[in-house]
């Protein structure tokens, strides 16, 4: 007999139980009664196989917005309708009746001593028949209470009874078959661990070896070695030691990277624009003085990370004084960062200059930043709101439905990273200074979800270069996956290498991102001037060049946001050479047929002039080249190229 118990919510006495029982009385799991109102994606479909074949445990990783949550419900759907067919009549005990938190602490041994002892009492109806009943406990876990109800919300729309489904935190403690928590309480209440069928961990990269309250849920979930577990996230470093528990117990299943969602058309196509800006004076001052303060200490006892200086401010004394001081030079720099001056007035004017009338999302480190940024909006008319955690549940849904109505900008610290569905805002600004990736991702993720007439969303990322914001960019390209292309592929030319060089660095290609930085500039230099056939001045300079075109290139695509025309428009050449006109609004007649002898079955796209809205330039990126007058003319790569090769998949 299954040692699972089934505990009613709101229940008072032994009459009430009674009655509920009757009146609730079902020979299915409630979650069988899930039902979608569409059909899975193929991808959701072998994301639930490959669960299922891995004996009901292990992570699937796939990218935020390409439905996670639905995955795991039909994961619990199948996997409950299977146990039906091991134990189809469950029997309830009286003695259960009562909140999980509210049986007294010198009475918990007991209790759960009667439970590992099947010490069940058989409940009868009026007729002195048992009551039959088949039920699959779900525990579904969420990092942040304001998840909660949005979980519950969305089972509910999936058919689920509403009854049937709890929310188990704070002062709200409720029991049913189905029941949503947060990681916190669930190690509270490890009971409610222990009488689930089935624990979905969302978020679980949240639960690594650094969380030591955390992986303590770990150690509850494997006492039951039949237990169901099923790890969500859309990112996970398997190389980082940090994330050993999950791999071990929660192992990838599957993944389905930003990149791949893409190419599905399952995501909009991000497109990440860096705003390079940098420290006034006094600013850079500051930050140096910062910076050496922590070296020193760093020096002085050899401790270079946060974990090893928190160990040496456990120690006290002077060497625990030492590790306050380091801290706080690190807290002080991070402050300057975010609310760096020239951060907060680039995005004033991408908001105020390039989308005035745009829902616009933008993510900050610290509070102190958004409400400067805040400040300078309101100055310049323009209405925002922020959401943080201190802002009440109620409060920020009601933020969130006047989001676009009454005010465009909605400023967040943290708080919108996770779980929140936003498909229609197609643009986000993140002011760097975190190179977290998990944060990364999440934060991209918020705008990739698809929406009607929505195929690209623009990533503005400000940072300060040759400070901690610098290899945020890099991290942002690691996060969306497939954005990175060697530098001689973008200047259209072989890299020039030594023979030997070749055959060492076969299949090891140096990749750089398409967005060229500081840092990247200063490797090539610094590579150029060790080869001396090379040319190390000439390549710098090609590539400075080579910058001023990408940004003419993001110019064309957001221009082409603002105007609600869509940038690239395809055509494909039919059997007699001649360009067949897939579903363009414009007359065909204004096309520029600058080459009458293109080949059948060649691509050609579309990219609007970045001065004049009602023209258009052909582009055949297979041959990389362009009726525009730069490359007919001076045979080199333009902007209209790069447009394009920017926004494919």
């Amino acid at each position: 007999m299954s040692n699972n118990y089934f505990i009613k919510r709101n229940v008072t006495n032994e009459n009430d139980l009674d009655t509920q029982l009757q009146k609730s009385s079902q020979k299915l799991p409630s979650i069988s009664l899930l039902k979608f109102p569409f059909i899975l994606k193929e991808d959701q479909t072998a994301a639930v196989n490959a669960w299922i074949n891995n004996n009901h445990r292990g992570t699937i990783l796939y990218s935020t917005g390409t439905g996670k949550t639905e995955i795991a419900f039909e994961c619990a759907k199948i996997l409950a309708t299977h146990n039906l067919s091991y134990d189809t009549q469950l029997l309830h005990t009286k003695k259960s009746v009562a909140d999980i938190d509210k049986i007294p602490k010198n009475g918990q041994k007991e209790f759960e001593a009667s439970l590992n002892q099947n010490n069940f009492n058989i409940v009868t109806n009026n007729n002195n028949e048992n009551v039959s009943y088949s039920f699959f406990n779900i525990l579904f876990l969420v990092p942040r209470i304001s998840l909660i109800d949005q979980t519950i919300s969305r089972l509910i729309s999936y058919g689920i009874p509403k009854e049937n489904v709890a929310a188990y935190f704070g002062e709200r403690k409720e029991i049913a078959e189905i029941i949503i928590s947060t990681y916190h309480s669930a190690i509270r209440n490890p009971n409610l661990i222990r009488r689930s069928n089935m624990v979905i961990f969302d978020e679980v990269h949240l639960i690594s070896d650094t969380s030591k309250s955390f992986r303590k849920i770990f150690d509850i979930v494997v006492e039951d070695p039949k237990k169901a577990i099923l790890g969500l996230t859309a990112t996970l470093d398997k190389k980082d030691f940090k994330n050993n528990t999950i791999l071990t117990v929660l192992p990838p299943v599957i993944e389905y990277s930003v990149s791949k969602a893409v190419k599905d058309k399952r995501l909009a196509k991000p497109i990440v624009i860096p705003i390079k800006v940098s420290l006034t004076e006094k600013e850079q001052e500051e930050y140096n003085t910062f910076s050496t303060k922590i070296k020193n200490i760093s020096n002085k006892f050899k401790r270079y990370d946060v974990n090893s200086m928190t160990d040496l401010l456990k120690k006290g004394g002077f060497a625990s004084g030492m590790a306050k001081a380091w801290f706080a030079n690190i807290r002080k720099r991070k402050l300057l960062l975010s609310y760096a001056e020239n951060k907060l007035s680039e995005a004033a004017k991408i908001i105020s200059k390039k989308f005035p009338d745009e829902k616009i999302m933008i993510f900050s480190e610290t509070i102190e930043s958004i409400e400067k940024l805040k400040d300078i909006l309101k100055i310049q008319g323009i209405e925002s709101k922020i959401i943080d955690a201190k802002v009440k549940a109620s409060e920020r849904q009601t933020i969130l439905k006047n989001w676009g109505i009454t005010f465009k900008i909605l400023l967040s610290l943290h708080t919108l990273e996770i779980g929140y569905d936003v498909p229609q805002v197609r643009i986000e600004i993140i002011l760097a200074s975190t190179s977290n990736i998990n944060q990364i991702a999440q934060r991209v993720g918020r705008v990739l979800r698809k929406h009607e007439g929505k195929n690209i969303a623009l990533i503005y990322v400000i940072y300060v270069p040759d400070t901690k914001d610098d290899n945020v960019i890099e991290v942002i390209q690691k996060a969306v996956e497939g954005h990175e292309v060697d530098i001689s592929d973008i200047l259209n030319e072989p890299p020039i290498r030594k023979s030997s060089e070749k055959k060492k660095r076969k299949g090891k290609e140096a990749k750089q991102e398409n967005v060229i930085t500081d840092a990247t500039i200063k490797k090539v230099k610094l590579k150029d001037d060790k080869e001396e056939n090379l040319g190390g001045k000439k390549r710098v300079n090609e590539i400075r060049l080579l910058e001023k075109k990408i940004q003419k290139a993001y110019n064309i695509i957001e221009s082409s946001l603002q105007q609600g025309t869509f940038i690239i428009e395809q055509y494909k050449t039919n059997e007699k050479g001649n360009i067949k006109n897939n579903g363009d609004k414009h007359d065909e007649s204004k096309l520029n047929h600058g080459n009458n002898n293109i080949k059948k079955e060649e691509i050609i796209y579309r990219i609007m002039s970045s001065k004049d809205k009602d023209k258009f330039y052909e582009v055949n990126l297979e041959k990389k080249s362009c009726t525009c007058a730069d490359f007919v003319f001076r045979k080199v790569k333009c902007k209209h190229i790069i447009a394009a090769e920017i926004i494919l998949p």
